[in-house]
């Protein structure tokens, strides 16, 4: 059975969905099968990530309400052919399903794939929680600033209430001479404000934001350091 990695936050724009399309390719490109879901529900956004928004047609309540199979439903892209995408539902009234009904699906996708990455959306309200059934591990995506990280810190609470124990915190968006100043917190009050152990730091950096805008996954673009930590941060996900 596939593994299911759920990938939260506590706030938006700290990059959650933008570091899922990269955690994708680069477990896809080790010729592993990977299917991204995207729980982002009435918010749509890995399909642009990878540039394939022109592509949907069927997303995932269709495929939940019976509209189609979820094999017509998926988008493939061409450049990781490991890699597929469910599109979420533009039309959050649309999607009238519970928690047994999404762990379903992921029990499905998970007899043909070896990871199921689900893109949760953002806060601790009941989506996050509907995105995180039948999870088995969350990666908690926040950055270095105060209210982001108290609000990833909620959300690893109620991840951790929900029955999920294995859990990881990424800071993303590092601006290390910023960090320097003191305006910012230092990764030692980081790592005391969030029970979760931090796995992986990712540097600002302005190619991450246009690869993504781009429709490219910023890993797809080989021999760089961005490319190496997000492999190194991979490899820490699929120990927990």
């Amino acid at each position: 059975m596939g593994k299911v990695i759920v990938t939260a936050s506590g706030k938006g724009g700290v990059g959650k969905s933008v570091f899922t399309v990269n955690l994708g390719a680069v477990l896809a490109e080790r010729g592993v099968r990977v299917v991204m879901i995207d729980m982002n529900l009435g918010l749509r956004n890995l399909d642009i990530y990878l540039g394939l928004e022109n592509k949907v047609i069927f997303d995932v309540a269709d495929v939940l309400g019976g509209l189609c199979g979820y094999k017509r439903a998926m988008l493939r892209d061409r450049r990781f052919p490991c890699l597929h995408m469910l599109p979420a539902t533009q039309n959050r009234s649309k999607f009238v399903f519970g928690e047994d009904d999404v762990s379903e699906l992921y029990a499905q996708l998970g007899e043909n794939y070896d990871y199921i990455l689900v893109d949760g959306p953002a806060g601790v309200g009941r989506d996050m929680t509907l995105a995180a059934s039948g999870g088995e591990v969350a990666v908690i995506i926040t950055t270095p600033e105060y209210v982001s990280l108290r609000d990833a810190d909620m959300a690893d609470r109620v991840l951790s209430d929900a029955g999920m124990t294995r859990r990881a915190c990424v800071l993303n968006k590092v601006n290390k001479d910023l960090m320097r100043t003191g305006a910012f917190p230092g990764l030692e009050d980081v790592s005391t404000r969030i029970r979760s152990p931090l796995i992986g730091i990712i540097q600002y950096d302005d190619n991450i934001n246009i690869s993504a805008n781009c429709g490219v996954p910023i890993v797809h673009q080989k021999g760089s350091y961005i490319e190496e930590n997000f492999n190194n941060i991979a490899d820490r996900i699929i120990g927990l």
